[in-house]
């Protein structure tokens, strides 16, 4: 192949005679006269640069040129055969530009790196959805628990990988999904335009989703299915704060709740129309009450008397419940197996329910050879917090009352740590500031003996072991 001094001048020259389809004679080398270096269009060749070794232009029989770079991979040896990488099209990147890629290419190629190789791995590269589907699949499924692997599969399926119909998972993706994306080549700035939009309407759930997406970059390279040393690139992403909520019952709202659950399973709770022109069709409104399933029902009150999470209360079996000593024995909770406490309200509760099937809390499976466990308690939760004015009280916040419960009145963590089943004394310390403080009964105690000296009044008893409320 010719090599002549490749600067703009001999470019031009070129992408002129095959643009005009015209013979051209070049210098081979600066200063000399013309000689032998001659291009005819319509012919494939590739004239290489004097000073940049393996750089040049080739021309292909369609006239179209692209800037290449010839090179020899160092692990092959010298009897390795030489390989060729495009550049860039002619007029897409400017000579000079293209002249510093070769020399970086170059310079990989002497620590050991092969372009060519490497471009193709991309091209092969699987895309950041079926990077995902490998990391659920050999790692979460058989790691984790099936609601959190359930969890992960809905961030793919909404966020990462949102398809233009729903219901049809063959259904193409929503243009702009990042999930269709080759993994190799996702960016920093892929993953912060979909944290930033996700994080103004659900920053605890864009939170968790840039942090799956760092996860399987992480398995990915360790278990070959991107380089190892490609950039994570969700690992440097600051993510949105996330204040923990609190919620605890008061005493008034406790009464409301219990009363709107004697309610539900006896007399049935009222509904209201929705507003809108079908609403005066709506019946008397002593005819507006709904009986709430009574496993539902069975089921919010053991959440209130044990303190438990809604799974281990929703998949809980007859077959592990030890009414003579009080326990529930779980195989698989969310901080592994352990015992359930059944207070004395929740033996009544248990009691008091019908064995229909395998799980206490019945589905509408119940007594079915594939019997599964109820999914959730969304519509009956809803209706009795309506009726109970507690719009803004989730399932969860249930067990956080049970521990302010036993915190405030003096159990101490570790007892109410147990009680709620945590395997790390950390988790329950969240509860701490509950506590009856020593400090803040002593100053009581002072002051209301002054308040007693200042009117004349006796002064209240403070007990030192705990604080009336």
């Amino acid at each position: 192949m010719p090599t002549i001094n490749l600067g703009r001048r001999e470019l031009k020259a070129l992408t002129d005679a095959a643009r005009d389809g015209r013979a051209v004679t070049l210098c081979a080398e600066e200063g000399k006269p013309d000689a032998g270096v001659r291009f005819t269009p319509g012919e494939a060749v590739t004239f290489f640069d004097s000073k940049v070794k393996g750089f040049g232009v080739r021309f292909h029989a369609s006239r179209k040129a692209a800037f290449i770079l010839e090179y020899r991979p160092v692990n092959g040896g010298r009897d390795a055969p030489k390989k060729r990488i495009t550049i860039a099209a002619v007029g897409t990147m400017t000579l000079e530009d293209a002249k510093q890629v070769a020399k970086d290419m170059r310079a990989e190629v002497r620590l050991g790196r092969d372009p060519m190789e490497e471009r193709q791995a991309a091209r092969r590269a699987e895309t950041l959805s079926q990077l995902i589907r490998a990391y659920l699949d050999e790692h979460v499924k058989p790691k984790r628990k099936p609601a959190t692997l359930a969890l992960y599969e809905g961030y793919l399926k909404s966020f990462i990988a949102p398809r233009q119909d729903k219901k049809d998972p063959s259904s193409p993706l929503l243009p702009g999904a990042l999930g269709g994306k080759k993994a190799i080549a996702l960016t920093r700035q892929d993953v912060a335009k979909l944290h930033r939009e996700m994080g103004k309407t659900q920053p605890r759930t864009a939170n968790a989703t840039v942090t799956l997406i760092a996860a399987a970059y992480a398995w990915g390279a360790k278990h070959g299915a991107l380089p190892e040393d490609h950039r994570n690139p969700a690992k440097a992403i600051e993510r949105f704060p996330e204040n923990s909520r609190e919620r605890f019952l008061k005493t008034e709202e406790f009464a409301r709740l219990g009363e709107t659950l004697r309610l539900a399973e006896t007399e049935g709770l009222m509904w209201g129309p929705r507003p809108g022109p079908k609403a005066k069709h709506a019946p008397k409104e002593k005819n507006r009450h709904v009986m709430v399933d009574p496993f539902a029902v069975a089921a919010v009150r053991l959440l209130i008397f044990t303190g438990a999470r809604l799974r281990e209360i929703l998949h809980l079996e007859w077959s592990q419940v030890d009414t003579e000593r009080g326990l529930a024995f779980l195989p698989d909770s969310k901080t592994g197996k352990k015992p359930l406490i059944l207070t004395a309200p929740a033996l009544e509760v248990l009691a008091g329910l019908p064995r229909v099937g395998r799980y206490v809390i019945a589905s509408e499976s119940a007594g079915a050879k594939d019997e599964t466990p109820r999914a959730d308690l969304h519509r009956p939760w809803a209706r009795i917090t309506a009726h109970a004015k507690l719009s803004d009280l989730r399932i969860h916040d249930l067990r956080h009352s049970f521990a302010s419960v036993g915190v405030g009145g003096g159990m101490g963590l570790p007892i109410v740590g147990k009680l709620l089943g945590h395997a790390d004394v950390k988790t329950t310390q969240k509860y701490s500031h509950l506590e009856t403080d020593p400090v803040r009964r002593a100053g009581d105690a002072i002051a209301l003996k002054i308040q007693a000296q200042m009117t004349g009044k006796s002064a209240a008893v403070i007990p030192m072991h705990g604080r009336d409320s």
